[in-house]
């Protein structure tokens, strides 16, 4: 009886470690743990958009706990503006200050990206009055149509 019972509990085990292998719920689990740990993975480096017409360009660096960076928009039929970003990477999120220089003028304005992958989503979002801040950067829109994408080497 003893041995018939250690068979048992030995077959039991084994069926029990076979279902959870084998349960979808678990690889669903798994696929999702993988996600999230992708949308909060900020790579440094550079990233690219460029459409024959628009050209943006992103050259980000962790500077301690900040992201630091330099920014460019070349947009058909808008002035050139480029300059330099300070901000943070939270919850997949990229947000901080873009100071740039337009027409010989600097200005300064809060810009924020979204991680997708290995691509920056622009994101838009209510500004306050005098332009330069979101009103609420937990409300933004992640609706650009210029993704910028992260690329190998440098710009030239």
């Amino acid at each position: 009886m003893k041995k018939f019972t250690i068979l048992f509990f030995t077959l039991l085990t084994m069926l029990h470690c076979k279902n959870k292998e084998e349960n979808p719920e678990n690889t669903n689990n798994q696929e999702i743990t993988t996600e999230e740990k992708k949308l909060d993975t900020l790579a440094m480096g550079n990233y690219l958009f460029e459409d024959g017409k628009n050209l943006i360009t992103f050259v980000i660096e962790e500077n301690g706990n900040k992201i630091k960076g330099f920014l460019t928009y070349e947009l058909a039929e808008k002035d050139k503006n480029s300059g330099k970003f300070s901000g943070k990477f939270e919850n997949g999120i990229l947000i901080g200050k873009y100071t740039f220089k337009s027409e010989g003028k600097e200005s300064t304005r809060e810009v924020a990206f979204k991680v997708d992958g290995d691509k920056l989503i622009e994101g838009y979002g209510e500004l306050n009055d005098d332009g330069t801040t979101f009103k609420d950067a937990s409300n933004l829109n992640f609706t650009s149509k210029m993704p910028l994408t992260k690329i190998d080497g440098v710009f030239e």
